[in-house]
């Protein structure tokens, strides 16, 4: 099963961890990178995107705006929205846009509930 995802952060720093963290668990998924909400609507444009990995603070958009935004395009995209800023309103209002929440850093005990999650959903949606 050929999955791409996405990683969105304005960080270049934390973009590599979480690649680091996602190819030690699954290293024959593939990764677009975007620095920016922008950048990841321009990528979702123009490539296949299964899974989408979204930081909290950007200075843009934030990622609970931009994971609404993919969630009205892809209903059925698993989405994380990923932040250091760990805080009941912000776990709620990523549950209100049904996107999981992964704590920074993430490292691949963090990320492996989710994608194994999300590597379920996608063997049943693609069935």
């Amino acid at each position: 099963m050929s999955v791409t995802v996405m990683i969105v952060d304005d960080s270049k720093l934390a973009r590599i961890v979480a690649s680091k963290a996602l190819a030690q668990l699954q290293p024959e998924w593939s990764k677009v990178e975007a620095g920016s909400a922008r950048e990841a609507l321009e990528v979702i444009e123009n490539e296949t995107v299964d899974v989408s990995l979204i930081d909290f603070n950007m200075s843009e958009t934030d990622g609970l705006e931009l994971a609404a935004e993919l969630r009205a395009m892809r209903p059925e995209m698993p989405i994380a929205i990923i932040t250091a800023n760990i805080q009941d309103e912000i776990i709620a209002r990523a549950r209100e846009v049904g996107a999981a929440f992964i704590a920074k850093p993430v490292t691949s005990d963090g990320l492996s509930g989710f994608l194994s999650g999300a590597a379920l959903k996608l063997r049943t949606t693609r069935a």
